[in-house]
């Protein structure tokens, strides 16, 4: 709808149609950053695809063309945000890059990415085509992030190759969230000491008194 010519000067001061145009990368990072202040500021429940667009001085048909719902330009946002999963960290010792990489983890669960988390659950209990979508667009990181520090384990010989599977690669990070989903936060540290050392190291076999963080 055109914007109307009685419209407050202030509003026509800020139209993103009177900026200069951004494209590609540029356009994408503008357009995360303001999904996450918007999460930040307002919470999930009241994400708008126009708020954003407004706040990223971008188009609506732009956020529309690469994300055709709110629930997945929330995801890739908070997928952006988040560490590299293919280069986490690397302490020397498996319960040190576990706790390490589950401590960021509650980091982000501290900011935008557990708003963001906490409101497409929401949608999800509420309707099943959302739960599909959900399902759809995960990428899995998680996974990605222990399967690299297990296979660092393996190498330095810490654990066998023969225990890495995928469910005692979830575990850790599906704790963490399942502790986010029911408390408070930020997550104490204590909580993700026990979860490493009392649930993660055993399950691949390893001594948490052999090493420390």
């Amino acid at each position: 709808m055109a914007r109307e010519a009685h419209d407050p000067p202030a509003r026509a001061a800020t139209d993103h149609r009177s900026q200069p145009r951004r494209r590609g990368d540029a356009l994408t990072a503008a357009i995360f950053q303001a999904t996450l202040d918007e999460l930040a500021e307002h919470g999930y429940a009241k994400l708008t695809m126009e708020r954003v667009a407004e706040r990223a001085r971008a188009s609506k048909a732009s956020l529309y063309r690469r994300w055709p719902t709110r629930i997945e330009l929330a995801m890739d946002a908070v997928y952006h945000a988040l560490p590299d999963p293919t280069a986490p960290p690397d302490t020397g010792t498996l319960r040190g890059d576990v706790l390490a990489s589950l401590r960021a983890s509650a980091d982000a669960l501290a900011g935008p990415a557990g708003e963001a988390m906490r409101g497409l659950l929401s949608d999800v209990l509420r309707d099943q085509a959302t739960t599909t979508q959900v399902r759809q667009h995960s990428q899995g990181t998680g996974r990605m992030v222990m399967g690299e520090i297990a296979r660092r384990a393996a190498e330095r010989g810490e654990i066998d190759p023969g225990v890495v599977t995928p469910r005692r690669l979830e575990t850790g990070q599906a704790l963490l969230r399942t502790y986010f989903l029911f408390n408070d936060v930020p997550i104490p540290d204590e909580i993700i000491v026990e979860i490493v050392d009392e649930v993660v190291l055993p399950l691949f076999g390893a001594d948490p008194a052999a090493s420390s963080a």
